[in-house]
Order: structure tokens, then sequence, then C-alpha cells
């Protein structure tokens, strides 16, 4: 893994690691970062995500610059890094350091550690109870610094150091019982508990600290100010607010109890309808974990459900999108996933092209819902309130609106369930993320049949001779790779 994670960072460079030139003659900013769900995951084409990421590239594109990503393995590694000077800053869900060569930024999110046990097991109180106890921890983490200084006053206490696991991966081992416990910010504790409900933060240790970025050593005072200005002036404009609901925003919308019916689906209903799922995605370029989200949320992955408006299957298709869609039989969960599928993106594409990912999916979720009528309705209404219909962070503060009769009454569309559609678009989003987490990414090329050899003997898949492209996957994780807004 930190092969690969190597590999990629050096072909967005497109050479081998350098030390950073200084700003003010620089053609790039070179960024240090680390694996996490908070910081940045590489994706299985060549982009990726993540808060820190997106935050850092932000600033690069504010200073006119373009940018280098030097995925390091921890924060020990971090921390030698950029004191090497191999980057000017480092995000990466950082503290400041009692280091007066690198320098902090102000502070962009605050976040403290917290213990994770399993929800059977009896909660800790105190932290003289860790004696005897294993935790562990990524190596070379912030968390693996903290229990060091903790075992000096609880010699009982083992730590195990892990370098081959993240905290998701510490998480999996915990509910599933093969570690007694682990420390986690406690942001990366409010995802991971929605993929393993059996989990419980029942210690917080150490106080709430706050997440800044750190400067190399030499990094000329103007390029911290205008860090500084850039995370000021978002921080006012409401474009951090948005940032942090791309990530954070939706992460505590399930119930235990939720996650875990979620989980068990998982494992014994959604294997029968994988393939469809699967083909869908091949006909629209949707991951399609997203669209058994999507069909979770409708229907609980219940073909012959049906509600008291009258929409029905899988997919939860009214009359008139069915017959639009050619749909024979509703209850057809081939021709539920198939149809409901095409909708969703035909409604992505009706959106114009300002709007851009993953926005644009997010508000094609709540079109599907309550139409696009309704969904255009509201996104006009956004203008008068002086709010920004392409973003799904304000269009769910609008959305609600359209139960009101001071609004209502003034558009064409008339009375729409606004707050039931950003419910419904929300719940997809948490529930894709845990997908994403428990179900394999779905690649057609990895099951074509090899049915030639060259003649020295290399194999060419039949698809690949006869000169087949499978259609490019769209997912929200990667919306910089979108094929049709790219197209526009």
């Amino acid at each position: 893994m930190r092969f690969i994670l190597l590999v990629f960072a050096v072909c967005m460079a497109g050479c081998g690691e350098k030390p950073p030139q200084a700003l003010a003659t620089a053609k790039e900013l070179v960024i240090l970062t680390r694996p996490g769900s908070t910081t940045y995951t590489p994706d299985d084409g060549n982009g990726a995500s993540g808060f820190d990421y997106d935050l850092a590239c932000m600033l690069a594109q504010d200073l006119g610059l373009k940018y280098r990503i030097v995925v390091a393995d921890n924060d020990a590694d971090i921390m030698r890094r950029l004191k090497d000077g191999e980057a000017h800053l480092a995000a990466a869900w950082q503290i400041p350091v009692d280091d007066p060569e690198l320098k902090a930024s102000v502070p962009y999110y605050h976040s403290h550690n917290v213990l994770v046990t399993p929800e059977a097991s009896l909660p800790l109180t105190a932290i003289k109870q860790l004696a005897g106890k294993t935790v562990h921890v990524v190596a070379g983490s912030r968390q693996e610094a903290a229990l060091r200084e903790i075992a000096k006053k609880v010699p009982d206490l083992i730590i195990a150091a892990e370098d081959r696991h993240n905290e998701l991966d510490l998480m999996e081992g915990v509910a599933a019982r093969r570690f007694d416990a682990t420390l986690v910010n406690n942001a990366e504790f409010d995802i991971g508990s929605n993929y393993y409900p059996e989990l419980q933060d029942s210690l917080v240790i150490g106080e709430e600290r706050p997440i800044v970025w750190l400067f190399a050593p030499g990094v000329e005072p103007g390029l911290i100010a205008k860090a500084n200005a850039f995370l000021e002036r978002i921080q006012k404009s409401g474009e951090m607010d948005r940032l942090k609901d791309r990530y954070f925003g939706h992460v505590d919308r399930l119930t235990q109890a939720d996650s875990v019916r979620f989980i068990e689906r998982i494992h014994t209903v959604l294997p029968l309808y994988r393939p469809l799922f699967h083909a869908a995605q091949t006909s629209t370029g949707i991951d399609w974990r997203l669209l058994a989200a999507l069909a979770y949320q409708e229907s609980q992955w219940d073909p012959l459900a049906t509600s008291p408006t009258g929409v029905r299957g899988l997919m939860m298709l009214t009359e008139d999108t069915a017959d639009l869609l050619r749909v024979s039989n509703r209850l057809d969960p081939a021709q539920s996933i198939r149809a409901g599928a095409q909708y969703l993106n035909d409604l992505r594409d009706a959106l114009p092209p300002s709007v851009r990912e993953p926005d644009r999916l997010w508000l094609a979720l709540a079109a599907y819902n309550l139409g696009m009528g309704h969904l255009n309705a509201a996104r006009y209404l956004a203008t008068t309130q002086k709010a920004n219909p392409d973003s799904w962070y304000e269009m769910k503060k609008i959305l609600p609106l359209l139960a009101r009769p001071q609004y209502y009454n003034r558009l064409k569309s008339g009375k729409g369930r606004g707050g039931e559609a950003v419910i419904m678009a929300e719940n997809v989003r948490i529930y894709s993320d845990i997908l994403n987490r428990h179900e394999r990414p779905y690649r057609p090329m990895d099951k074509v049949k090899v049915v030639k050899q060259t003649p020295a003997g290399k194999k060419i898949p039949a698809a690949k001779r006869a000169g087949f492209k499978s259609p490019q996957r769209w997912s929200p994780h990667r919306p910089d790779k979108d094929p049709k807004r790219q197209a526009l």
C-alpha cells in the first residue's frame, strides 16, 4: 500500500520527489499529507478525495499555483519530511507542535482523541482502567505518542503500534473483537461508527486540540500570511462550512439500529441484486454502490414495496416514470433497477452545467424524490433568498420551504415535500459511504475472459483485441473524473 501511494504521488508530480522551491519562484505548491478518511484517500482510478486534500488544493488554486502531493506514512513521517523541507506545508489533520521551526496556520477544525471499544464491553471511565489492556494505534501517529505518555502513569498499558492498518482498519478489528481497543480522533470515529455500529467511544483521552496546517522551516512568512488569509476568508464566506458538510455533514444521520440493519441486509439481501446493480453501472456509469444505496433508501431492497402514493418496486418508480422508461412491470427487480438508474442519470444530466459534482448528484437525488419541476422551483426560490441554487449545502435549507404556503403559493409547481427530499438524499449519502467500505467496486474489465495468446505467449483479453472500452464509472467520491462534466 505504501508503495502504491508513493507511486501515485510521483505520478501527480510528473517527476521524482524534490525539495520545494521558495514560493516566490515556485511553479507548484508541494503538499504533505497521509492516508485517512479525514485527510486523503486515492480512488481506484487516478483521482483522490479527502477533507484536508480538498482544502489544500483550494489553497493552491487561490494562490494560482499547481500542486504536488507527497504522501507520508503517518504523523511521524510527516514531521520528518516537513523538517527535511520536502514540502511547503502539511495538510494532514495536524495540531500545533512545540517546535519553533514548524509554524502553524490559524485553526480550521477542532478534534480530540477517543478510546474505541466494543459496545458489548463495559465503557471505561478513567485512564487507570487501561492497565492490562492492549490498545492498537497507527504506528507513528499522534495517538501512539499520546499512549506513550499515558504508559508513564499506567505501566501495565500495552501499546500495539500497527504500520499496516489505518484507523478504519483498527476500528474494524475492534468491532470484530480481534482487538481490545483502539485510539482515534473523534472525526474518524464519527465516520467509522457508521461502518461498524458495534463500537462505542468509551473514553475521551486528552483535550480538544485545534487542527492546523504546518509549514516547513524556512517557508517565507508571505505564504503563511496568505494561507491564513485564505482560511479566514472561506470561514466568513461559508465555503469552509460547505466543505465540512461534504465530508462530515451526513455522518450522524443514522441510528445505531439503522446501521446494524443495513449492514445485516448487505450480507443477506444485497447479493440477490448485486449483478443487476453491476449491469446498471455499466449502462449509466454511476457507481453500483450509489445505486444500491438509493434502492435501499427507497424500498429497503424489497422488490414488492408499494407506497400510499402509488410508487412501486425496488427503485420505487411512479407509473409515469415507468411508462417513460418502458418498464412493463415495476415489481420486476431487473426492470426497476435499470429504469431507476437511467432516471437518476437523466435527472443529473438535466441540471445546468453550472452545477458541479458531487452537488450535481445530491440535487439529482432530491429530484428523484420530488420531481424536477419542484427542484427547479426550489432553485428559483434559492435565487430570491440570495442562496446558491448550485450548492447542495445551501439547497438543503431551501428545499423544506416548498412545504410553507408563503413560499409555494408563489410557485407554479405548488406545494412540495422538499424536507423529505433532503432526508432521502442525505440518507443515500451515508448508505453509499457504508457500501463503499463493505463492498468492492465493480470493474467490468476484471471479468473479461482471456481467450487468445500473442506469439510471445502474452495473453490478451478478447474485449481488448476487439477494441472494447467499458463506460467510465462515475462516483461522488471522484467528482473531478465525471465524464459528463468533462464533456460540458
